[in-house]
């Protein structure tokens, strides 16, 4: 496997290299690399430092507030702000529950609930409740 980036890949790495430098707070650049437990806060403001400039959701779609980004340019990104210290992007709703929404939610649903997994303004998780086990998932038997 060829990782060389070419020009145009390097360019968005010094992109994302700047702006994660330039923007990621401090304190919680601080707790990272003291390897700190984060606060909801702390994921929360860097979210929407992100969603802000437009890359809150770097694995969607543009038609749905998504940076329409390539496998490389996601690698990128991920690799440059893991270096910087950035918390990750919280995946349950930009990973669980917003592709299904995007695929088989009505128009309704999508424009109530999209925008508000982009800003963080819900916070969204995923529960388990199975037969016999409730939410327990080391009893399931099969």
């Amino acid at each position: 496997m060829d990782l060389t980036w070419n020009e145009q890949e390097l360019a968005f790495r010094q992109e994302v290299k700047e702006f994660v430098e330039a923007e990621l707070p401090a304190d919680i650049r601080e707790k990272a690399f003291k390897h700190q437990r984060l606060t909801n806060t702390d994921y929360i403001r860097w979210h929407r430092i992100l969603a802000k400039k437009g890359w809150g959701a770097p694995t969607w779609p543009v038609e749905f507030g998504g940076t329409g980004w390539g496998p490389l340019q996601r690698l990128i990104f991920e690799i440059e702000s893991f270096k910087a210290g950035a918390p990750r992007l919280l995946p349950f709703g930009l990973s669980m529950i917003g592709p299904v929404l995007m695929k088989y939610g009505s128009k309704e649903q999508q424009e109530r609930f999209l925008p508000r997994m982009l800003t963080v303004e819900d916070w969204w998780c995923q529960g388990y409740s199975e037969p016999g086990s409730g939410s327990d998932l080391a009893s399931l038997k099969t």
